[in-house]
């Protein structure tokens, strides 16, 4: 069959699918559905808004499902009755066997991390976090474990020292297409032999979990380059953050975007601030010191340490928490 006639499904629900998707159309295949999250309410209205794939879907044409629950029996019978070839997941739920195995030639899953490493819901947050130099995407087929199945493609990229996740979420978001156009291509020629992530030494992986608030707090107490890197990682979401005390009370918290490290100044204890009051502020940690690039204040907006300082006087005689 010329690959140009597989059925395929594509589900996705973000922007980091859009990518793909307009690739694949622009390449001329044939996507008879596209699969995406139902319309949510969200703002002060509680307008409903639409997914980023489902937007992009209906400009390019393509008809769009929206199932509550993918086990449900009509979405079940509508995707037998597409007769699909081959599915496509990206950044979407985890599917029942039911839809993942029904196309002839499989489901795979585009993945933001160079598997069998960084299996989990945070992939690129937590490759940074952990300071790593490289990364990339995979593809691989569906089974019934996460994130476990076959490997299919892989392409590999550098991570830059300043990178945080936002940068780099947008260049694997730019690098995917071209991976997924290619693994479509060799899968519909029949010359991709899957790698299967079998016999692999399970306590030797770094997995990326899904990340909550409190996961995202500084302990002074680390050394430099891990503030740094955890800062890097959590930037510009959903943003790392320390408490700040005055008087051995919590007054206040501050989100962190941007750090650099230093060791410029004498040994402090962790948590302690210096600034020159105009455009630094640094905070010490186990090894030196933290310089701040952007912060936000709870109940503000984020901003340079520089317009912080115009308006926050007294910022020596707080600390931040260990």
């Amino acid at each position: 069959m010329n690959d140009k006639d597989i059925r395929i499904i594509f589900m996705g629900t973000p922007e980091f699918a859009v990518p793909s998707l307009r690739a694949l159309v622009e390449r001329g295949y044939n996507v008879v559905a596209v699969v995406t999250a139902p319309d949510k309410p969200a703002g002060r209205g509680q307008q409903l808004h639409k997914s980023a794939v489902k937007i992009a879907a209906e400009e390019l044409g393509l008809p769009v499902l929206q199932p509550e629950k993918l086990k449900a029996p009509e979405f079940v019978n509508t995707m037998r009755e597409l007769q699909p070839d081959l599915g496509i997941v990206i950044a979407f739920r985890m599917l029942p066997e039911v839809i993942w195995a029904m196309p002839r030639l499989g489901t795979f899953n585009l993945h933001a991390s160079l598997l069998p490493q960084y299996r989990g819901a945070a992939p690129i947050n937590w490759a940074i976090i952990n300071g790593e130099t490289e990364t990339g995407v995979t593809t691989f087929l569906l089974n019934h474990e996460i994130d476990k199945g076959a490997i299919l493609g892989q392409v590999r990229v550098p991570i830059g020292p300043e990178e945080n996740v936002g940068m780099l979420y947008d260049r694997l978001m730019n690098l995917g297409p071209s991976l997924v156009v290619e693994t479509v291509e060799r899968l519909a020629a029949g010359d991709i032999k899957p790698l299967p992530q079998e016999h692999i030494d399970e306590p030797e992986l770094k997995p990326a979990p899904k990340i909550f608030k409190d996961d995202c707090r500084i302990d002074w107490n680390w050394n430099g380059k891990r503030i740094v890197d955890f800062i890097r990682g959590l930037s510009p979401y959903p943003a790392a953050w320390s408490p700040m005390f005055r008087n051995s009370e919590t007054t206040n918290t501050a989100k962190i975007f941007a750090a650099r490290f230093h060791d410029s100044l004498p040994v402090a204890a962790p948590g302690t601030v210096c600034t020159d009051w105009h455009e630094e502020l640094s905070v010490a940690c186990a090894d030196g010191w933290i310089r701040i690039g952007e912060i936000q204040l709870a109940g503000k907006r984020r901003m340079s340490v520089h317009d912080l300082l115009l308006g926050f006087r007294d910022i020596d005689t707080y600390r931040f928490s260990e």
